[in-house]
């Protein structure tokens, strides 16, 4: 499935207001930095939540990580913020999922992209939960979380996984225009990759993924993403071609 299928499949008349939940700052960027880029450029309104700071890290301090991570994001042209718990210890709790459903309601969200569920990273797989939970919450009403409710329509699943798995995913979104940004916002985080050895190859790992993605799709690099709901089509032609 293309882009364009995609935004069918959401019936995006509008722009939309999207959430990328990411376990740390880095996360998005890595997983599905060119999507964000693309969207943005589409006029799309798109908000990271960064749930910890990401520190400590072998190569970083708390004031490293927050120059890269403004870096990055204005690289990316997006919205951002954190909010705020321990990196390393993250639990799927209710007051994280109550904190989290609050941003939802504020940001109106339609579309939110978190992180897929198969994970070696404690973090990650807390975050996803966490994440899960608060679209659920966002609806609630006579609650104490703040805002008004709302239901994002879509959740949406993207790789940043710490498991040596190749990805399977539902569909694919094109990044060819967007795969120098995305380079760019990941090389922001230098205390992550550049400066930390064991990481020094990953942006390269994650160019060929893409292009490989890319080429099942017939484009030059898109990233992967995972449905666990269905997504419904109207007619066969909003089905884009392999070209």
């Amino acid at each position: 499935m293309t882009n364009e299928t995609l935004t069918h499949a959401l019936n995006a008349t509008r722009a939309m207001q999207i959430v990328v939940v990411a376990p740390h700052p880095d996360d998005a960027e890595l997983g599905m930095g060119g999507t964000i880029a693309r969207l943005v450029d589409e006029g799309h309104q798109v908000l990271i939540v960064d749930m910890t700071d990401g520190e400590p890290t072998p190569k970083g301090t708390r004031e490293i990580r927050a120059a890269e991570t403004a870096e990055a994001t204005r690289i990316l042209r997006c919205a951002r913020r954190q909010l705020g718990l321990k990196n390393r210890e993250v639990t799927h709790a209710l007051a994280a999922r109550h904190a989290l459903a609050a941003v939802l309601r504020e940001w109106r969200c339609d579309v939110m992209f978190v992180p897929h569920p198969e994970d070696a990273h404690p973090d990650h797989i807390a975050v996803t939960r966490i994440a899960e939970d608060a679209r659920f919450d966002a609806k609630l009403t006579q609650s104490e979380i703040a805002g008004n409710p709302i239901h994002p329509k879509r959740i949406f699943y993207y790789y940043c996984t710490h498991l040596r798995v190749l990805p399977q995913p539902t569909f694919a979104l094109d990044i060819s225009t967007a795969v120098d940004r995305k380079r760019a916002a990941i090389l922001a985080y230098r205390s992550q990759v550049t400066d930390h050895a064991p990481n020094r190859g990953l942006i390269d790992w994650l160019t060929a993924r893409d292009r490989f993605v890319g080429s099942q799709i017939g484009v030059e690099s898109a990233e992967p993403f995972w449905s666990r709901e269905l997504l419904s089509l109207d007619n066969l032609g909003a089905l884009v071609p392999i070209r």
